[in-house]
């Protein structure tokens, strides 16, 4: 305030100074007069946000505050249900909430920006203010968070001895690009500029990557001062262990640590202590779920024990940040994958419910009432009603016929090549490549294809002539047999099943990595399409194959489509693939992610109703890529279904 008189005053006060002919009676006016003016902006310029490091508590506007916080990812979620989502946390009695950033879902393509639409994360910010809620901003550049590759860009991996998250300058130069755009854009939100962000994380869980960097982590300490300025708190997040800690923690950056229901608080704390021995206690993420990998029973969290241990922690004064609160969906291939082993890798699904108090769909559940109850043991709940569930509506069956591809997924042609291109080589980051060359002699036996190094990323779908012959998959299927003739087309559909998002194996390049082998031939002379069948489907391109065999089902990888006819209403629904094996579902052009009920646990797919249209034809359009049923019926339903293993086909 002082600062504000000073420059709007000063000139007064100096023209009083000095105008022997200007009587003092119209100065004194001229203060008050702008005293009036400035009023309203003395709160602005008082607010602050920062660490009571004698109380060892936060401080907001000078008073001591503790945050009760939940995450939640815009990118997981609609634009038209943000604002219903944060209301209901709100109305938990939460006063914060925790937001990645992921710079893979703005920048997908190197130098183009997107914050529009479901990107646009001024926007989310904003509901999230005027909604009563102060934002923890997790911007990266890697967040982990069970995303494709952690957040990273997969263009990056077109440098192929780069060094990921590490002073690297390969890395490094475009990391620091990133970042001087995003923090530009987020200065202005933080708190002390009148926003609602309150602090500021560098790096993610850095402690659990095998470079400990200092330099990396010092750079981007830099980095986030010159743009975000001195005033706004910076910090770290690792996990319970000391070797985290250490390589994860840096002077200068406040250090916090997550931890579960698993664990003991005290010695977490402890922990943490090591690292800051003043300040407020932090548990960054206290996971109240957990997520599920295709394959896996479905993961749940007790109830009574998130409640307890939450109100453990709060009732010692600690800030904690609930891991999620609500997860939402990973739509399109924007799921992450995790690194078991070297040789193991296994990939998130479809759904990020989590078991968090919110579920997938935005409903509040038993989980999020017992938190609301012990919240409200140490701060006023919001007066009025929680707001309700979405309305979920049963569409019920739809049959699908198969789809004439034509040349619509790969219009550009093939790259030809002597061996075997990368998906990031050919810049096609998601989804699926084509790989086509022929029989380099007649294997009328069985004969071994085999990929001798693993190379399968991650998924391959065999075909000769158009006749499919079975699949090979990474880890666990590395050798199959075929038949045929020399000069028959052998074709090899290459799924990308998203890339690893933590540990040491982010370097997840996609595609035949390396020779095949058939028999005692390596296969050379390789046309690669790189298909955009998302574009595809969104502009309508796909017909309905009218050929005697559009009514048959068959063995292979192919596109079938139908009609979900509008019934007046645009309500929330779950899609079933009873009997269909694996593949992708689009909603009037709209990529609602993988199914695979066969893998499980998930058999339903997340259909918000903002995606249908209540007065228009629905155009639903299935991908299935290894046999579709006879009946070639799918159910929408009314509820989901995310715990079966497996199912009878």
């Amino acid at each position: 305030m002082l600062v504000l008189l000073l420059v709007y005053a000063g000139p007064f006060a100096g023209l009083c100074w000095f105008s022997a002919g200007l009587c003092w009676s119209f100065c004194w006016f001229m203060l008050v007069l702008l005293l009036v003016y400035a009023g309203p902006f003395a709160g602005l310029y008082s607010r602050s946000f920062s660490i009571d490091y004698k109380n060892n508590c936060f401080q907001k506007d000078g008073k001591p505050f503790q945050y009760i916080s939940g995450s939640i990812h815009y990118s997981r979620i609609p634009r038209e249900y943000w604002k219903d989502r944060l209301l209901k946390m709100y109305m938990t009695g939460l006063n914060a909430i925790q937001v990645y950033v992921p710079w893979n879902f703005h920048e997908t393509v190197q130098g183009v920006f997107n914050f529009a639409g479901d990107r646009d994360l001024e926007y989310f910010l904003n509901l999230a203010n005027q909604t009563g809620l102060l934002v923890i901003l997790r911007p990266g550049p890697y967040i982990c968070a069970e995303w494709e590759m952690g957040g990273l860009p997969a263009w990056l991996l077109q440098k192929p001895n780069i060094i990921l998250r590490s002073a690297d300058t390969e890395y490094l130069k475009p990391a620091s690009d990133w970042l001087a755009m995003l923090l530009t854009k987020m200065k202005p939100w933080l708190y002390q500029n009148g926003g609602n962000i309150i602090s500021v994380q560098v790096e993610n869980e850095y402690g659990s990557y095998f470079a400990c960097d200092y330099n990396y982590m010092r750079h981007l300490h830099t980095l986030f001062r010159l743009f975000l300025g001195e005033d706004v708190i910076l910090f770290t997040t690792d996990g319970n262990t000391d070797k985290e800690m250490i390589c994860g923690t840096l002077e200068g950056l406040y250090a916090t640590i997550d931890f579960g229901t698993d664990t003991n608080i005290t010695a977490a704390f402890i922990r943490q202590r090591r690292f800051e021995p003043k300040g407020p206690l932090v548990n960054s993420e206290f996971y109240t779920g957990w997520l599920d990998h295709w394959g896996d029973k479905h993961a749940s969290v007790d109830t009574v024990k998130v409640s307890k241990m939450l109100g453990e922690m709060l009732s010692m004064g600690a800030s904690v940040n609930m891991y999620m609160f609500e997860g939402g969906t990973n739509f399109g291939y924007w799921n992450g994958k995790s690194a078991i082993s070297v040789y193991l890798f296994r990939s998130v699904v479809t759904s990020y419910d989590y078991n968090a108090p919110l579920s997938e769909a935005g409903d509040p559940t038993d989980k999020l009432l017992a938190i609301r109850d012990v919240i409200k043991n140490f701060r006023d709940i919001p007066v009025g009603p929680m707001p309700p569930a979405t309305p979920k509506f049963a569409y019920g069956f739809i049959t699908l016929q198969k789809v004439s591809l034509l040349d619509t997924l790969s219009p550009q042609g093939p790259v030809r090549s002597q061996y075997p291109l990368t998906f990031e080589e050919i810049k096609q980051y998601y989804g699926f490549m084509l790989y086509r060359t022929t029989l380099p002699r007649n294997v009328p036996e069985p004969t071994p294809l085999i990929s001798p190094l693993n190379g399968i990323h991650d998924r391959a779908y065999v075909s000769v002539n158009g006749v499919f012959q079975g699949l090979m998959e990474r880890d666990t299927a590395l050798v199959m047999n075929v038949t045929g003739q020399q000069g028959d087309q052998l074709d090899i559909l290459v799924e990308n099943m998203g890339r690893v998002n933590f540990g040491s194996y982010i370097n997840d390049n996609k595609s035949l990595l390396g020779n095949l082998i058939l028999g005692n031939d390596v296969l050379t002379d390789w046309s690669i399409y790189p298909l955009d069948i998302d574009t595809a489907v969104a502009n309508g391109l796909l017909q309905v194959d009218h050929s005697g065999s559009a009514m048959e089902a068959g063995d292979g990888p192919m596109i079938y489509s139908g009609t979900l006819k509008s019934t007046g209403l645009a309500w929330d629904t779950f899609v079933k693939l009873n009997g269909w094996t694996k593949g992708q579902v689009w909603v009037n052009g709209v990529n609602l992610g993988r199914y695979w009920p066969q893998r499980g646990p998930q058999q339903t797919l997340y259909v918000p109703g903002p995606f249908l249209s209540a007065t228009q034809p629905n155009n639903i359009t299935v991908l299935e890529l290894e046999r579709a049923p006879s009946h070639r019926r799918i159910l929408f339903m009314d509820r989901p279904q995310l715990n079966s293993t497996g199912q009878k086909t």
